[in-house]
């Protein structure tokens, strides 16, 4: 069911500080930050390959990162995210094997402008997952 791999996103303290090292360290292609306001993040995404990291950084009060990084605050890493083909099959297969789907079970618009679900880490070994329609 699942695709390919479509991005890690680590948690950091200094989204500045963070993409510098991507880029200046390490030599990748880094995009600009982009706020996303219904997730309560700003994004950067580094492109690879054959893959993407997403820097994740606070973007208001209740963001959810925050706390992330109260419990991390050196950051790290968030979530995984997966590709799927059909977002709403993808979720009523895992809802039907006991997986449980954050918020309402209802799609949001991701980073990339596409349908985009969280899985609870708790079913997945401890890894947050999102899943990303393409």
């Amino acid at each position: 069911m699942i695709g390919r791999l479509n991005h890690v996103a680590i948690a950091v303290p200094d989204l500045e500080a963070a993409s510098n090292q991507y880029r200046n360290a390490l030599g990748a292609k880094v995009g600009a930050p982009q706020d996303e306001p219904d997730h309560g993040v700003t994004v950067v995404f580094i492109e690879l390959p054959n893959t993407k990291i997403e820097l994740l950084y606070p973007l208001g009060e209740n963001s959810p990162i925050a706390g992330f990084l109260e419990k991390n605050p050196s950051g790290g890493i968030h979530h995984v995210c997966y590709e799927v083909d059909d977002i709403i099959a993808a979720r009523d297969h895992l809802k039907e094997t006991g997986a449980r789907v954050l918020g309402d079970g209802t799609p949001k618009i991701g980073a990339h402008g596409k349908p985009v679900l969280f899985l609870h880490p708790k079913d997945f070994n401890g890894c947050l997952v999102e899943l990303e329609q393409v």
